[in-house]
C-alpha cells in the first residue's frame, strides 16, 4: 500500500466501498524503505475509512523462495484473521494473492473473487524475468498457468482490465464452453484529484520556477515508473523527433525512478541536458506537475500478455485535459484515444511512425474539456467503485 500503485489502484476502491457499509481486512506486503516512510500516510487512510490493515514485510531475494515465503505468510495471517473475524468474502488483486483465496475458499467456503489485473505469468514471460529455457523457470511458469486455470474455473467471480483481455480469455480452451462470471473494469482515475481546476495557479508557477520552466516552454511530459516495460529509449527517440519539429521543447519525467538511467540515456541520443527535467512527485503533488504538460507520452512493449494491461496513467492524463501520445496493442488504450479523440496513437515504433504522430498531434485541435469528459465516462473511480459494489453485493 506504500507503493503508488497502492495509492491509487487499491486504496481509493476500498474507501469508496467502505462507504457503502463493507468493512475490509486488508493483508499487504511492503517493502522495507517504503514501509518506513509510508507507514504513517497508510494508517491514517485505513484508520479513517474503516480499513484494519495488516503489513506483512515483503521479500524480493532469492528469486521464487521468497515468494513462497512471502505467500506462507499471508496465507498464515488470513487464517488467523479469518478465525477471529469470519469473513464474508475474500477479494485477491492478483495472482500471488490469489493462491490464498482460493485455499481459504475450499477450506472455509467462503466466496471468493479473482481480481487478475492481467496475465501474470505470461507477462513475467514476455518480459524475460522467466525463461522458458530454464527448467526452473519453465516449471515455475507452468505451475502458475495451472494455478491461473484453477483460479478462473473456481473462483466465484473474476475481473480482468481491459475487453481485448476478457475477449481473449474466451479463446482459451478451458472457459470456451464456460460461461465465465466477469466484469471488466479498468485502471480507474480519481477524478477528483487529478482535476484541472483546483490546481492553483500560484503553485504551478512556483513549480515552473523550481524547474527552470518558462511560460513559452512547450513540455511533453512522462508520468510514472521506468521499468521493464516501459520504452524509455523509444520515448526518447520519439522526443527528438517531436524536438525537430518544435525547437526548445522539454521533455519532463515525473518519477521517482532511475534517474541517473533517464540522463545516461538521454545523453546517449544526443539530448541536451537542459532539454530533460526529472521531477519526483508525491500523489498529492503529481497533478499539479501533470499541468505543466502540454501533451503526455508513454511507449508499452506491446507483448501478448499486455492486452490485458490498463495503464493508470492513461485515466490521469485524461482527468488533467492533456492529450496522450502512446503505441498501439496495449489492452484498450488505442481504442480510448480513437473514441475520446485523447491523443495520437503511434502504429509502429519508428521514426516514420513518430513523424507521422508528431505531425497529427500538432495539426489536431483538442478539446481539453472533452478529454476531462472522456476520463470521467471511461475511468471516473465512482463508475469503479460502483462496479465492485454489485460483484461485492451478489457474492455476499
Amino acid at each position: 500500500m506504500t507503493d503508488p500503485l497502492g495509492q491509487s489502484q487499491v486504496l481509493p476502491y476500498l474507501c469508496g466501498l467502505s462507504k457503502s457499509g463493507y468493512t475490509f481486512t486488508l493483508i499487504s506486503c511492503e517493502k522495507k524503505h517504503r514501509f518506513e516512510s509510508g507507514k504513517s500516510t497508510i494508517e491514517k487512510i485505513t484508520d479513517e475509512n474503516n480499513i484494519d490493515w495488516h503489513p506483512l514485510p515483503y521479500t524480493k531475494s532469492p528469486p521464487v523462495l521468497s515468494t513462497i515465503m512471502d505467500v506462507r505468510n499471508v496465507n498464515k495471517k488470513a487464517r488467523q484473521l479469518h478465525r477471529e473475524k469470519k469473513f464474508d468474502m475474500v477479494h485477491c488483486r492478483g495472482h500471488i494473492p490469489a493462491l490464498t483465496g482460493l485455499a481459504l475458499k475450499k477450506k472455509f467456503n467462503i466466496p471468493f473473487l479473482f481480481d487478475m489485473r492481467g496475465f501474470w505469468a505470461d507477462e513475467k514471460k514476455d518480459a524475460g524475468a522467466w525463461k522458458l529455457n530454464n527448467p526452473v523457470y519453465a516449471a515455475v511458469y507452468r505451475y502458475f498457468k495451472s494455478k491461473e486455470k484453477s483460479f478462473l474455473l473456481q473462483a466465484d467471480h473474476t475481473v480482468c482490465l481491459t475487453h481485448r483481455g476478457a475477449e481473449e480469455l474466451k479463446t482459451w480452451n478451458y472457459l470456451k464452453s464456460i460461461n465465465l462470471p466477469l466484469t471488466v473494469i479498468p485502471c480507474c482515475a480519481d477524478i477528483e484529484l487529478f482535476n484541472p481546476a483546483t490546481v492553483g495557479e500560484n503553485k504551478k508557477n512556483e513549480i515552473r520556477k523550481e524547474l527552470g520552466i518558462t511560460g513559452s516552454d512547450k513540455i511533453i511530459s512522462y508520468l510514472g515508473s521506468i521499468g521493464t516495460w516501459y520504452m524509455l529509449d523509444e520515448m526518447l527517440d520519439f522526443f527528438i523527433i517531436f524536438n525537430q519539429a518544435i525547437p526548445g521543447a522539454r521533455l519532463l519525467f515525473i518519477t521517482y525512478d532511475e534517474h541517473e538511467r533517464i540522463k545516461s540515456a538521454a545523453a546517449r541520443k544526443g539530448i541536451g541536458r537542459n532539454s530533460i527535467i526529472i521531477r519526483p512527485a508525491k500523489r498529492e503533488e503529481v497533478p499539479v506537475v501533470l499541468s505543466l504538460s502540454d501533451y503526455s507520452v508513454f511507449f508499452i512493449r506491446p507483448t501478448y500478455s499486455k492486452i490485458s494491461s490498463s495503464p493508470t496513467k492513461q485515466g490521469e492524463i485524461m482527468a488533467m485535459g492533456i492529450p496522450v501520445v502512446c503505441n498501439a496493442g496495449i489492452g484498450d488504450t488505442d481504442l480510448v484515444v480513437q473514441k475520446y479523440h485523447s491523443g495520437v496513437v503511434a502504429n509502429n515504433i519508428n521514426e516514420e511512425a513518430y513523424k507521422k504522430a508528431v505531425s497529427t498531434l500538432l495539426n489536431e485541435i483538442f478539446d481539453k474539456d472533452a478529454i476531462r469528459a472522456g476520463a470521467e465516462d471511461y475511468f471516473s473511480l465512482d463508475k469503479g467503485v460502483t462496479a465492485y459494489k454489485q460483484i461485492y453485493d451478489s457474492l455476499t
